[in-house]
């Protein structure tokens, strides 16, 4: 991803010049991006991981979370899904940006035990906003990307103030630990999270912010965990920027048709689930069925 020796692209292909990889126009000079290496119309399970030591919920031992990690991964990648996102949706109620080594320490043996069990490219979460963790784990894990949220701008989120924008510390990390392979993908506007210290601008200015600030692809959500994103939300940001562009919450086999009018991924966390609830256990025949009507669409 985005090293040096790598071949140029062809016209089209992502990270070409037009393409949704390539890096946003009228950017003289800017650092080359991490390129997210998904097919068109990615598929991304989220794998939700167990509640980890230290958190109020933790009730089983690191090894135990980590082999359920993976097993609910290679079902995902088994069902045809084209990557997976590890995160630690379980630890609530969350830390806002700081979580402690003993987090770090377990997300890289859930990470690695994932690595290990799948081929396909594995994303990293570290909740809330714990971003240059996740880009810890990602880098010993052997991972492909993170999800990071609070990349631009503030907001009131419900573990607290996220005050400050990450994308300065956070890309200067990547590049201090040598990790400018890890691809950086964001929330623009944090789902559970008030964003009216930021009113004045709508969803294409945070996003075009983004992509000045150097992230390698944006991720549009509902308000909640489960909520279906406004499609008028992914057109304004498909317009806004040239970056890849996922789908973060709320997506259901019958609404990838108009997702992926504009999305280039889908992430689906939820609806993979038994019973549609994100507690429950990846269900193989929930992930089929996104696979199936993916395939069910018009060739582009």
């Amino acid at each position: 991803m985005g090293g040096g020796g790598t071949p140029p692209n062809p016209a089209g292909a992502p990270g070409a010049p037009g393409s949704p990889g390539a890096p946003a126009v009228g950017a003289p000079g800017a650092a080359p991006r991490a390129l997210l290496r998904l097919p068109p119309r990615a598929l991304v399970g989220m794998v939700h991981v167990g509640a980890l030591p230290g958190t109020p919920r933790a009730r089983e031992p690191v090894a135990a979370i980590a082999r359920r990690a993976a097993q609910e991964a290679a079902t995902i990648v088994d069902a045809g899904f084209d990557a997976v996102i590890v995160e630690n949706m379980h630890d609530v109620p969350y830390l806002a940006r700081d979580v402690g080594p003993e987090i770090v320490a377990a997300m890289t043996a859930v990470a690695v035990a994932v690595r290990e069990r799948v081929a396909a490219p594995i994303g990293v979460q570290v909740l809330a906003g714990a971003n240059r963790a996740a880009l810890a784990v990602a880098l010993a894990a052997g991972c492909e990307f993170v999800r990071a949220e609070g990349f631009v701008f503030a907001g009131v989120a419900d573990e607290g103030l996220l005050a400050e924008a990450d994308a300065g510390p956070l890309l200067r990390y990547r590049r201090a630990i040598g990790a400018e392979a890890v691809a950086v993908v964001a929330d623009i506007l944090k789902k559970h999270t008030s964003h009216a210290i930021i009113g004045d601008l709508d969803i294409a200015g945070v996003a075009r912010a983004a992509a000045f600030f150097g992230v390698d692809g944006v991720v549009v959500t509902g308000d909640a965990t489960g909520s279906a994103v406004a499609v008028e939300d992914l057109a304004a940001t498909r317009a806004a920027v040239e970056l890849p562009l996922l789908v973060g919450s709320g997506a259901t086999p019958e609404s990838l048709a108009a997702l992926f009018a504009h999305a280039d991924g889908v992430i689906v966390g939820s609806a993979i689930k038994r019973s549609g609830r994100w507690e429950d256990a990846v269900d193989a025949e929930r992930c089929a069925a996104f696979v199936a009507a993916r395939a069910s669409l018009p060739r582009r």
